[in-house]
């Protein structure tokens, strides 16, 4: 059954072999969420041992939600995750660097057959999920089995990401559609009628 996990089969996930190395997994997991917010170094150690990759700069604020403790996930450089991110990690999930996820963010790779005979019997399969550089993962936005994610895009807060999105785009909604490409107007205003001080800018990069 192991060996099915990352082929896109369908499988039984309650294998005891599959139970034995996630609850180990999870309960490694348990010691991160139970660490104190002073504790950033012990944090960032953890991190290293639990995921399958960890870049430099990252930081994720507990609680954090995985099915494998992290194991399949692959993150770059100077990722940012606010609290309550779940990561369903049957499967490979890959995040670019820089990209942020805003609080109660739910990525999954896991899913079941619509067949309820197959589901009676606990099947599952499971899909990759692939997300850019810089990219920018709304409140309580969902990001389905399957989907690729390009670079630079922002994902609407409550967005339902059921399909691929393409690169420098802001998208939204449920299901999850393109609203327009990052635009030159996106150089000259960060929110609404509020203008980007490029000097000011300057000044705290020197810092």
């Amino acid at each position: 059954m192991r060996d099915r996990i990352h082929t896109g089969e369908l499988y039984m996930p309650f294998d005891d072999e599959i139970l034995e190395y996630q609850l180990k997994c999870l309960d490694r997991l348990y010691e991160f969420n139970m660490t104190r917010p002073l504790e950033q170094e012990k944090r960032q150690k953890m991190l290293k041992e639990m995921f399958a990759e960890i870049g430099a700069d990252c930081y994720i604020e507990p609680p954090l939600h995985t099915n494998f403790g992290g194991a399949n996930v692959h993150f770059g450089t100077g990722v940012y995750a606010n609290f309550n991110l779940t990561l369903v990690d049957d499967t490979h999930i890959y995040v670019g660097d820089h990209t942020l996820f805003a609080p109660n963010v739910t990525v999954a790779t896991a899913a079941h057959p619509i067949l309820p005979e197959l589901r009676e019997k606990s099947y599952q399969y499971n899909a990759p999920v692939h997300i850019g550089k810089n990219c920018w993962i709304g409140t309580g936005a969902i990001i389905l089995p399957g989907v690729t994610i390009g670079d630079n895009v922002v994902v609407g807060a409550g967005s339902v990401v059921t399909k691929d999105l393409p690169s420098n785009v802001v998208a939204v909604g449920n299901p999850c559609r393109v609203l327009r490409e990052v635009g030159e107007r996106d150089r000259e205003f960060y929110f609404k009628d509020k203008r980007i001080d490029y000097e000011q800018v300057r000044k705290d990069l020197q810092k």
